[in-house]
C-alpha cells in the first residue's frame, strides 16, 4: 500500500510499515479460496490508518471539508459547508446532516463532504466503514475514492472507486416494498459523456437505514471486491486480453474495466486493458448529497421535503484501512473469497471495456461506385467537356454511363477535392498498403457503342497522391484477360500488387480512370458498375466434392483411415468416418507430422462475420445411443481449442440417422470458447470420448467462410440490444419454456386493444439503439424465423403478417406471412419455419441498411385471443 500522510502520521506509518518487514514483506501466499471463512478476519490484514471518532471534534489533521454549492457534478440540491450543524462528533461516531437551508439560500439543503486527499491517500488494501445509512426520497449517502493525481487524465479516465452508496432507502414502492439495497460501483473509460460504469446492487434483509453495518473493499491490482458484513456480494477484474498466434490482441478472455490515455512516448489516445487506472493512489471520500440526477429520477422521483424537515444524518461508526502484509506492492495475498466470487453467474461483473480486434488500422475496402454515387468519389470526364450520369440497366440497375467526343479525355472516378461538388463529399484517398499482397480493384464495364477506331486499346490507369504516381495497364492485363465486347457485361479484376509493380504509389489512391486509348476513343459510349478495391475474405473449403490435399480426413486414435464414399446425387463424394472399439475423434488435420500440408488457416480477418459450416449425415448411431455429439478445433499445435457441442449449432440440430443436416458455428462463438482463430489447425466431429464405437457417419462441404453480418433476433433468450415489444397494447412478452427442440421462445398474446408485435431495437422502446445493416447481404441474406401459434384469433380470418421497418419507420415493408419461401399459413399447435429474402423486403420498399423493428402479427384489429411463439429468428446470408 502506498500512503502519503501529514508528519503526524508518518511516525505510525513508519512503526506499521517496521512491523511488516518483520512480518516477511517479500513473501507470497498460495490462497486456497474453498477453504476460506469469509466471516473470520484474515491474519495478513494490517490496520495502517483508522479514525475511530472518538475524540470531542473531527481531526482535520485527517479530513479536509470541501465547501461549494457545486451540485457534486450531478444536479443535487445541497451546499456542502464546513458547520458543526452539518458534521459533528457525537458518542463516538461522526454524524453529517442534511438540513434544510436558510430561505432565500442558493441551495434548498446544506450537508457535508469530507475527503483525506493529501493527508491519507492509499493504494490497495482493505478499507471498511462502520454505518448507519439516512433515508427517506433524496437521501444519498456514500463512501467512496477518487485519484489522488488524476494521472491518466480527468473524470472518469483516472477513475473512481464507490464502496457503498444508497439512495431514497425506506421509501416504499407500490407493493409495500421498502427501498434497501446499496451499490457497488466502478467509473472508468472514455472522457464524458462517453464514460461508463460498472457495478452490481446488493439487496439487504435488515434495512441499511435501521441499523449499523459494515461496508468494505478489498483490493488488490487487477481486483477489487466488494462486501457487506463480510458476505462478498461483488467482484470487478482488470480486462484479461487473448492474443492469438501472431501475438496480436485478438479479443478478451474476461470483459473487465480499461483505461483510455495518451502515451507520454507517442502523445497518441491509446486503450489498456491492465490494472490502470486502479493502480494509483486514490484519497477517501465521506458524503450526503440531497437529491441529484440518480435519486431524484428512482423510486418515488425527486425530493422528499418531510424527510428532511428535521435533518437526515449519516452516522458513521468508524472508518478503518488496512493492507495486506503478504503483499503490500501488489495488495495480493489476503483476498476473502467464497465460492462463487469469481463466477459471472454470481458475484463477477462483466465490464465495459472495447473489445480489441485483429486490425491493419487501414480500411479493407472501397465502394468507388455500386449502383450509386459515392460522394467523395465522383465520376469525372478529365478533359472532353461531357457530365457522365446515371442511366438504368436492365441487368445491373443504376450505373454509371461515359461518353468519349470529339475531344481527347480519359473518364473515369475521382477523390480530389477541386471535383468533388456534393456538400456531403470531401476528399477520401484510399490506403490499399494493408491490402497489397490479396487485395484487388475489379469493376463491370460493358460498352454501349465501340470507338470509331476500332482498334483502340482499352486501359485502366489508377494515380495516387495528386498524379505524382500511376499505373496504366491495358484491360486485358486483367486477371480475366478479355478484352471488352460491346453489348456485354464483363468483369475486369486487378490485383492491387500488380498496380504497385507498375509504379503506384497505393497509399493514397485517388483517381481510377476506364477509357479508350487518348485520342482514339470517340464514338465510344460504355457504362460501369461495382468498382471497387477490396481484399477478398479468407476462405477455407476443407471438403467439397472430394478431399482437400492440404487437409486429408484424420482418424486419431482408432487406426481406422477414413475413405471417401459416393452419397446420394445432391452431396456426391463424401467424407465417411467409422469408430472402432478404440477411443478416438476424427476429423481433418493440417499438421504435417498427421499428412497434412502444414497451411494452418487465418481466420482473424472474419472473426465477427465468419462461419464454420459443415453437412453431416450419420449413416449408424454409435452404440451408445446416449453419446453426445461433438464439433473440437485446435489451433497452433493445439495450444488453444474450442469443444461444443452439435447441437449448440445456429441450427440447434442433433444428428438423425439417415438425413443430411447441415451445422453452422459462428466463429465468434468459437473464439469466446477459447480458440485462437489466426492458426487454425485441426477440426474434428465426434461422439464423445469412448462413447462412439459403432458409430459411421460421413460429411460434406466442410468449409470456413465469411457469412456477412447477422442479427439474431432471439434464439434460446432475448438479445438485449433487440428487446420484445407489444407496440400499444400494454402488455409485456415474455420468454417461455416450449419443446425439447426449441427450449426457450418469446411468447406473444394480443387483447382486445389493437396492437403489433415483435422485436425493437429503438432506445425509446427499451432498445439498445443498434440498428442493423444488412446492406452487405441484400442480394443472399434472408429473415428467418420458427413460429408456432398457441391459439389463434378470435376472427380465424385474420391475415398474419411480417413487417419490418427502417430508420425510425422512414422506410418500411409489410408482407403476408404466406409470401414467405414456404408458403404456408399458421397451423395451430405446430412449430413452422418461415423464410423471406431480403432482396424481395427491400423491393417492397425497406431500407435494409439501418432495420429497427422486426414486427410478426395477425392483422391490426383482427388479433384478440391469438397467443403465439416465436424462435430462432435472425436476418444472416444464406
Amino acid at each position: 500500500m502506498s500512503i502519503k500522510l501529514t508528519t503526524a502520521y508518518r511516525v505510525s506509518a513508519l512503526v506499521a510499515a517496521m512491523a511488516i518487514a518483520g512480518c516477511g514483506s517479500d513473501a507470497k501466499t498460495q490462497s486456497d479460496f474453498t477453504k476460506v471463512d469469509t466471516q473470520a478476519p484474515v491474519d495478513d490484514w494490517e490496520l495502517v490508518w483508522s479514525d475511530e471518532f472518538d475524540s470531542d471534534a473531527i481531526d482535520e489533521d485527517k479530513w479536509t471539508f470541501e465547501v461549494n454549492c457545486d451540485g457534486g457534478g450531478n444536479n443535487e440540491k445541497q451546499c456542502y459547508t464546513d458547520s458543526a450543524d452539518n458534521a459533528f462528533i457525537s458518542d463516538g461516531m461522526l454524524n453529517l446532516v442534511a438540513l434544510p437551508a436558510e430561505e432565500g439560500a442558493t441551495l434548498p439543503y446544506t450537508s457535508a463532504r469530507l475527503n483525506t486527499r493529501y493527508k491519507a491517500d492509499f493504494k490497495y488494501g482493505r478499507i471498511e466503514m462502520r454505518a448507519k445509512l439516512p433515508f427517506g426520497q433524496g437521501a444519498w449517502p456514500a463512501f467512496w475514492m477518487m485519484p489522488t493525481d488524476e494521472v491518466y487524465g480527468g473524470w472518469p479516465r483516472s477513475g473512481e472507486i464507490d464502496i457503498m452508496e444508497a439512495v431514497n432507502l425506506k421509501v416504499a414502492d407500490e407493493e409495500g416494498n421498502l427501498e434497501n439495497q446499496v451499490y457497488g460501483t466502478l467509473h472508468y473509460g472514455q472522457v464524458y459523456p462517453d464514460n461508463v460504469h460498472t457495478g452490481k446492487a446488493y439487496a439487504m434483509s435488515a434495512n441499511p437505514a435501521d441499523d449499523f453495518h459494515t461496508y468494505a473493499v478489498e483490493w488488490q491490482e487487477g481486483e477489487i471486491r466488494w462486501y457487506v458484513d463480510g458476505y462478498l456480494y461483488e467482484t470487478q477484474r482488470q480486462s484479461e486480453v487473448r492474443y492469438n498466434s501472431k501475438g496480436e490482441a485478438a479479443g478478451l478472455a474476461h470483459r473487465g474495466w480499461f483505461a483510455e490515455y495518451y502515451d507520454i512516448i507517442t502523445g497518441e489516445l491509446t486503450t489498456h486493458w491492465d490494472a490502470a487506472p486502479f493502480d494509483q493512489s486514490f484519497y477517501l471520500i465521506l458524503n450526503l448529497a440531497v437529491g441529484g440526477d440518480w435519486p431524484e429520477n428512482v423510486n418515488n422521483l425527486g425530493v422528499n421535503e418531510s424527510a428532511f424537515t428535521d435533518g437526515q444524518s449519516y452516522q458513521i461508526d468508524y472508518v478503518r484501512v488496512y493492507q495486506c502484509g503478504s503483499d503490500p506492492d501488489t495488495g495480493k495475498g489476503c483476498e476473502t473469497v467464497r465460492s462463487g466470487y469469481d463466477s459471472l453467474d454470481d458475484a463477477l461483473v462483466e465490464g465495459e471495456a472495447p473489445i480489441p480486434s485483429v486490425s491493419s488500422g487501414v480500411a479493407a475496402s472501397l465502394t468507388i461506385f455500386d449502383n450509386a454515387i459515392n460522394p467523395n468519389w465522383p465520376a469525372w470526364d478529365c478533359c472532353g467537356g461531357s457530365t457522365p450520369g446515371l442511366v438504368t440497366d436492365a441487368d445491373k440497375g443504376e450505373v454509371m454511363q461515359f461518353v468519349v467526343g470529339a475531344t481527347p479525355t480519359v473518364n473515369g472516378f475521382t477523390s480530389r477535392e477541386e471535383f468533388i461538388t456534393d456538400p456531403e463529399g470531401q476528399p477520401s484517398p484510399f490506403d490499399a498498403s494493408g491490402i497489397l499482397e490479396q487485395g484487388t480493384l475489379s469493376f463491370a464495364m460493358k460498352v454501349s457503342s465501340a470507338p470509331n477506331d476500332t482498334s483502340a486499346a482499352w486501359l485502366l490507369k489508377v494515380e495516387s497522391q495528386g498524379a505524382s504516381s500511376y499505373a496504366e495497364l491495358n484491360l486485358t492485363a486483367s486477371n480475366e484477360g478479355v478484352a471488352p465486347v460491346t453489348g456485354e457485361w464483363q468483369t475486369y479484376t486487378f490485383p492491387v500488387q500488380t498496380l504497385a509493380d507498375a509504379g503506384l504509389d497505393v497509399s493514397a489512391i485517388d483517381v481510377v480512370m476506364i477509357f479508350p486509348a487518348w485520342g482514339a476513343g470517340e464514338g465510344a459510349e460504355y457504362l460501369v458498375d461495382d468498382l471497387i478495391i477490396a481484399q477478398p475474405s479468407p476462405e477455407l473449403i476443407v471438403f467439397e466434392d472430394g478431399q482437400n490435399l492440404d487437409w486429408p480426413m484424420w482418424d486419431c486414435c482408432g487406426g481406422s483411415t477414413p475413405t471417401e464414399e459416393i452419397d446420394d446425387a445432391e452431396h456426391g463424394l463424401t467424407a465417411e468416418f467409422s469408430i472402432g472399439a478404440s477411443p478416438t475423434v476424427m476429423g481433418f488435420i493440417t499438421r504435417t507430422a498427421n499428412g497434412g500440408g502444414d497451411t494452418p488457416f487465418d481466420a482473424s480477418a472474419i472473426a465477427e462475420t465468419g462461419v464454420l459450416q459443415f453437412d453431416m449425415k450419420l449413416v449408424s448411431a454409435p452404440t451408445d445411443t446416449s453419446a453426445a455429439w461433438l464439433l473440437k478445433l485446435e489451433a497452433n499445435d493445439a495450444s488453444t481449442s474450442a469443444e461444443v457441442s452439435l447441437s449448440s449449432s445456429q441450427e440447434g440440430l442433433s444428428p438423425v440417422a439417415g438425413e443430411w443436416q447441415t451445422y453452422t458455428f459462428m466463429l465468434s462463438d468459437l473464439a469466446d470458447a477459447g480458440l485462437d482463430l489466426s492458426a487454425i489447425d485441426v477440426i474434428m466431429v465426434f461422439p464423445a470420448w469412448g462413447q462412439g464405437e459403432g458409430a459411421t457417419y460421413r460429411l460434406d462441404n466442410v468449409k470456413i467462410y465469411d457469412a456477412g453480418p447477422r442479427l439474431t433476433l432471439f434464439k434460446d433468450g432475448e438479445n438485449s440490444d433487440w428487446p420484445m415489444w407489444d407496440c400499444c397494447a400494454g402488455s409485456t412478452p415474455e420468454v417461455v419454456t416450449d419443446d425439447a427442440s426449441h427450449g426457450a421462445t418469446a411468447e406473444f398474446s394480443i387483447g382486445a386493444s389493437a396492437t403489433v408485435m415483435g422485436f425493437i431495437t429503438r432506445s425509446a422502446n427499451g432498445g439498445g439503439d443498434k440498428p442493423f445493416d444488412a446492406s452487405a447481404i441484400v442480394e443472399t441474406g434472408v429473415l428467418r424465423f420458427d413460429m408456432k401459434v398457441v391459439s389463434a384469433p378470435n376472427d380465424s380470418s385474420a391475415p398474419w403478417l411480417v413487417k419490418l421497418e427502417a430508420n425510425d419507420a422512414s422506410t418500411a415493408a409489410e408482407v403476408n406471412i404466406t409470401t414467405s419461401e414456404e408458403g404456408i399459413a399458421p397451423v395451430t399447435g405446430e412449430w413452422q419455419t418461415y423464410t423471406f429474402k431480403l432482396q424481395d423486403l427491400y423491393d417492397a420498399g425497406l431500407d435494409v441498411s439501418a432495420i429497427d423493428v422486426v414486427m410478426v402479427f395477425p392483422a391490426w384489429g383482427q388479433g384478440e385471443g391469438a397467443v403465439y411463439r416465436i424462435d430462432n429468428a435472425e436476418i444472416a446470408a444464406e
